[in-house]
């Protein structure tokens, strides 16, 4: 029987995570199976049980779990206590190790996919929230010239910013003046298609601006190309997020070039 792994949440019929997984499996020969996992709002520990009980080796939690499954984690990453969240669960006799692959995922796609180097660079991250939070370990450990988090409730960016020493908070209007080498959009107004406050930094020449969304042409990336900046979407941060759990759990990485490409393709 081959090894069971699965995406966990709720919604989850959309996630491409069964695609990108069996695509890494055909590409490195394992015998293994994922598959997208429907639990109930009120029932995510038991989904978890149920899965594990019936031989479950590991699973990628997605929204609306991510914290929940910080906690039902018996140990967790460096990476995932930093974060606050985990999205990758590994299943080994009675204990749950929570990871959270996210950071990861997008400092590889800016590093390898995109060709940006994050060191030495004014780094801006929109946003206080859970994806912002999971970001922010990696990104240091790249030693950016400065890492601004910024966002409209003040007190928020002020919060996350003192857990990460190297790491400043303001709110969006404290960034009048101020210039960027690479600003990532981590807060949620791309999804439902809403509208991005209008920022009044500045984008230095070269500039990136990423939106952590995929697939969508977010009114935080048309304003980055009315100001010149070169931009990118998260779809590659999802495929790396994704390989760095297939190396958590089988110990290589798969190639993740073709998948992007097959994604972007589709």
């Amino acid at each position: 029987m081959p090894d069971r792994y699965v995406v966990i949440g709720n919604p989850i019929a959309h996630s491409k995570s069964p695609r990108i997984h069996a695509l890494f499996a055909a590409s490195t020969g394992q015998d293994m199976r994922y598959e997208a996992l429907l639990a109930p709002l009120d029932g995510f520990a038991a989904t978890v049980r149920e899965f594990v009980a019936a031989g479950g080796r590991g699973a990628n939690v997605t929204v609306p779990f991510k914290e929940e499954a910080f906690r039902l984690s018996t140990r967790l990453s460096d990476r995932a206590r930093a974060a606050g969240a985990v999205n990758t669960l590994t299943f080994t006799g009675a204990e749950i190790l929570g990871d959270n692959t996210d950071g990861a995922g997008l400092v590889r796609d800016l590093r390898a996919n995109l060709g940006v180097a994050i060191a030495g660079k004014r780094v801006l991250l929109l946003g206080a929230g859970g994806a912002a939070r999971g970001v922010i370990l990696p990104l240091l450990a790249e030693h950016p010239a400065e890492l601004t988090v910024a966002n409209r409730t003040v007190d928020k960016a002020l919060a996350l910013a003192s857990a990460f020493p190297g790491c400043t908070g303001c709110g969006l209007d404290a960034l009048d003046s101020r210039v960027f080498d690479l600003v990532i959009n981590a807060t949620s107004a791309g999804l439902a298609g809403g509208v991005s406050p209008r920022l009044t930094f500045a984008y230095a020449p070269g500039a990136l601006a990423y939106d952590m969304v995929y697939g969508q042409d977010t009114d935080f990336l048309r304003q980055a190309v009315a100001a010149g900046a070169t931009t990118a979407d998260g779809l590659g941060m999802l495929v790396e997020q994704a390989a760095e759990a297939f190396l958590v759990w089988r110990g290589l990485r798969p190639d993740t070039a073709p998948v992007l490409a097959a994604l972007r393709s589709a």
